[in-house]
C-alpha cells in the first residue's frame, strides 16, 4: 500500500480549471431556465453534483491516460506520472467523487439530471478517453458531446424538460466551440501528441489541414452563437457581445492560417477560446437579468 496522497495531489487529478468552466456553463443553464432566481439550495446541490461528477470523470481520464501523460511535457508532471498517487488510490478517489456527485443529484435535484450526468461521465471517462481518443482524429468532435452537456444538466436541474430546446442551443454552442478550441492546442503540442501516438488531427492530417478546419468551425461557431438572439432567448446585450467575441475569434483563426511562421498564435488562440466561452456565457446572464425586468425579453 502506497503512502497516503495529499489533498493537493488528489485535487491535481480533477482538472479543476476545466471543472470551473463546466460549472460556469451549468450554472448559466440553471439561471436561464426560469424567469426568476432559482432557489439557492437547488443551485448549490446541482452545482455540487455536476462538479463532483466532472471531477470524477477527470480522475478516470488521468488513470486511463497515465502512459500517454508520461510522454508529454504538458502532462508529465501530473500526480500519476510523478508517482504521487497510485492507480488504486486514484480509482478509489474517482469512484468516491462519482458516487457523491450522482448521489447529490439523485437526492436533492432530480432523476433526469442524475441520469444525464452519469451518461456524460461515462461518455467522457470511457467512450472518449478509452476509445475515441485513440481511435480517430475526430475524437474531439464526437467526444465533445460530453463536454457540451453541462448547460443542459444545469437547465434540467431547475426546469426539467420545460424549454429544453433553449438548453440545446447552449449545448450546440459548446459543441461547436470545442474543436477549434482544442485543435489550436493540438497544433501547439502536435509533436508531443505524435510522440505519444495519439491520433489528433494535426498528427493524422497535418497542421495546414487542421488550420483550415479551425477556421471553418470558427465561422460556424459565429453563426451558431447568433441563434439565442434569433430565437428570442436573449437580447441585444448578448448579441453585441457574441458578435464582438466571434469577430475576434475569427481574426485569431485567420491569423493561424496566414501566419505559419508564428508558432505562438495557436496557443494564443487556445487561451482566447477559453476566455471567449466564459465571457459569452456571462453575457447571457447579464442580458437575462438586466433586460428581462423591463419586458424586453419575454
Amino acid at each position: 500500500m502506497g503512502a497516503r496522497p495529499s489533498i493537493t495531489d488528489l485535487l491535481g487529478l480533477c482538472k479543476l480549471k476545466v471543472v470551473y468552466l463546466i460549472l460556469l456553463t451549468a450554472i448559466v443553464g440553471m439561471l436561464l431556465a426560469v424567469p426568476y432566481l432559482p432557489s439557492l439550495p437547488l443551485i448549490l446541490f446541482a452545482s455540487l453534483g455536476i462538479g463532483l461528477s466532472a471531477m470524477s470523470a477527470a480522475v478516470f481520464n488521468h488513470i486511463v491516460d497515465e502512459k500517454i501523460d508520461i510522454k508529454m511535457s504538458r502532462t508529465s508532471r501530473r500526480p500519476l506520472p510523478q508517482g504521487k498517487v497510485s492507480r488504486a488510490q486514484a480509482l478509489a478517489w474517482g469512484l468516491l467523487l462519482g458516487f457523491l456527485g450522482i448521489g447529490f443529484l439523485l437526492i436533492f435535484v432530480n432523476l433526469l439530471t442524475a441520469v444525464l450526468t452519469f451518461l456524460s461521465l461515462i461518455g467522457y471517462a470511457v467512450f472518449y478517453t478509452m476509445y475515441l481518443k485513440r481511435a480517430t482524429p475526430q475524437n474531439i468532435v464526437i467526444g465533445g458531446a460530453a463536454g457540451a452537456a453541462p448547460p443542459v444538466l444545469g437547465w434540467t436541474s431547475v426546469a426539467g424538460t420545460q424549454g429544453i430546446e433553449y438548453a440545446l442551443l447552449l449545448f450546440l454552442i459548446v459543441f461547436i466551440w470545442t474543436p477549434p478550441h482544442f485543435w489550436a492546442l493540438a497544433i501547439h503540442k502536435h509533436e508531443e501528441y505524435k510522440k505519444a501516438g495519439v491520433p489528433m488531427l494535426p498528427v493524422t492530417h497535418g497542421i495546414e489541414f487542421t488550420k483550415i478546419q479551425i477556421l471553418l468551425y470558427t465561422v460556424l461557431l459565429f453563426v451558431v452563437t447568433l441563434l439565442p438572439y434569433l430565437t428570442g432567448m436573449s437580447g441585444i446585450i448578448y448579441l453585441v457581445t457574441a458578435v464582438v467575441l466571434g469577430l475576434v475569434f475569427l481574426v485569431y483563426a485567420i491569423k493561424i492560417c496566414l501566419e505559419p511562421d508564428n508558432p505562438k498564435i495557436a496557443f494564443k488562440t487556445f487561451l482566447y477560446s477559453v476566455n471567449y466561452l466564459m465571457v459569452l456565457f456571462v453575457s447571457l446572464l447579464v442580458d437575462h437579468y438586466l433586460l428581462m425586468p423591463f419586458g424586453i425579453i419575454v
